[in-house]
């Protein structure tokens, strides 16, 4: 089942145009004529269509041209869909950080970092597993190294890591040292 959802806000023609043709097209329709009447939370993927902005909704469609091509519009809509998903795909949740493995960017709801690769590989790494990494796990999953060899590179960026994410986020718990190896804090 399809969980992309499209909100027809205050354009009934739209709406019943669309409907019309809903057996060809691949998302749910819904029609609302009060923005109160549109609750996301329980939404799984949505885009607002409407003939005016709606300012708190960042994915929407705002029809001003007229007549419209609906061909074109179903296209548009489909694209946004899948721009969408690809953009939750690519978002590791890690409580009130996210990462993005697109743009390599850890951000919270204020403020955004940019991270090395190698930063978002170590985060991706340690925040997938249940129990603390250690040097040796990072040197051979993260760094590729199969040998034994007494290094620091792995403390060194970790330290450098948290360091950086202390100073941006003013967060010293992110990355958690254990006597057994690091964990993320998702809290």
């Amino acid at each position: 089942m399809n969980n992309d959802n499209l909100v027809i806000y205050d354009f009934k023609i739209l709406y019943e145009i669309l409907s019309e043709i809903s057996d060809h097209i691949n998302f749910k329709l819904t029609y609302i004529n009060k923005i109160t009447d549109l609750n996301l939370k329980t939404k799984d993927n949505y885009l607002v269509i409407s003939n005016k902005k709606i300012k708190k909704f960042e994915n929407q469609i705002v029809i001003s041209n007229f007549p419209i091509d609906i061909v074109k519009l179903i296209e548009n809509i489909n694209i946004k869909f899948l721009k969408e998903k690809y953009s939750q795909q690519s978002e590791i949740d890690l409580g009130v950080y996210k990462l993005n493995l697109n743009s390599r960017k850890i951000f919270n709801s204020e403020k955004s970092l940019d991270l090395t690769e190698r930063e978002a590989n170590i985060i991706m790494f340690i925040s997938n597993v249940e129990k603390p990494v250690n040097v040796t796990q990072l040197q051979i999953e993260v760094w590729g190294h199969n040998s034994k060899l007494e290094t620091h590179t792995v403390e060194t960026h970790i330290y450098r890591l948290r360091k950086k994410i202390s100073k941006y986020f003013n967060d010293n718990n992110f990355i958690k040292s254990t006597k057994n190896g690091y964990m993320i804090s998702k809290k």
